[in-house]
């Protein structure tokens, strides 16, 4: 585990919340600890806690202030943090995305590839080249914000955000890529969509991507050819 574990800060959030924070940057160092936190965390839950929410740089923990002061989770995180560096990381698990790119299912591809100067063509593989790594769920149920777009392609949010966005459309917005898998308003610029469901609430887990997956773009032409003899997880 990184040395960065030793200057994790502990701070209070509210009467019934703890924050523990590793940093303020998005890398994967950074990333690794918080995954390990919280992983720790799951399996030994600090008196009163009520739930664990991972982040980018931070793990919250919401708790009964019934049943446990913030002194008292403090020093229950602060001894986690301190075990971290004993903990074995488990391999992460890579997640295939089919993608229809551009035309209905990516309405603002072309305007990615006219900011960056490229082709739609350079977008598609630009995009669907790298592993990209889920940092953190949230937005909506099951969103997966991506670490690893590349700067070639990179492209502000839209300046008038829509009303609805189609689930299971795929965007991005500064550095960042993720998909939306619910129907939502939002001002990603939207470059593709997959037909796979990333939230089924009548299934457990309800996603099929969690913190610490990897995911990889498979460009396809139709739904059915991204449908076509895969397993959906």
């Amino acid at each position: 585990m990184s040395p960065s574990h030793h200057f994790a800060e502990i701070i209070p959030l509210g009467d019934s919340a703890a924050v523990v924070r590793f940093g303020d940057s998005i890398d994967l160092s950074t990333h690794q600890s918080v995954r390990a936190l919280y992983n720790s965390l799951s399996t030994s839950p600090p008196r009163g806690s009520l739930e664990l929410v991972p982040a980018y740089a931070t793990v919250t923990v919401y708790y009964d202030p019934l049943k446990s002061t913030f002194e008292e989770i403090r020093q229950d995180l602060q001894r986690a943090v301190e075990l971290l560096e004993t903990l074995p990381d488990s391999p992460p698990e890579t997640v295939e995305i089919p993608v229809c790119y551009g035309g209905d299912f990516g309405p603002d591809l072309e305007h990615v590839a006219e900011f960056n100067r490229l082709s739609c063509d350079e977008v598609i593989e630009i995009h669907s080249s790298p592993v990209y790594l889920v940092y953190m769920l949230g937005f909506t149920p099951g969103f997966p914000y991506l670490g690893g777009l590349s700067e070639r392609i990179a492209t502000p949010r839209r300046t008038s955000p829509r009303l609805q966005i189609p689930a299971g459309s795929v965007g991005i917005a500064g550095n960042q890529t993720g998909i939306y898998p619910l129907q939502t308003p939002g001002g990603w610029q939207l470059i593709g969509r997959t037909p796979l469901a990333l939230f089924r609430p009548d299934r457990s887990p309800s996603t099929i991507l969690r913190a610490g997956d990897q995911v990889r773009f498979r460009p396809v032409k139709t739904f059915s050819e991204a449908l076509d003899g895969m397993q959906i997880p």
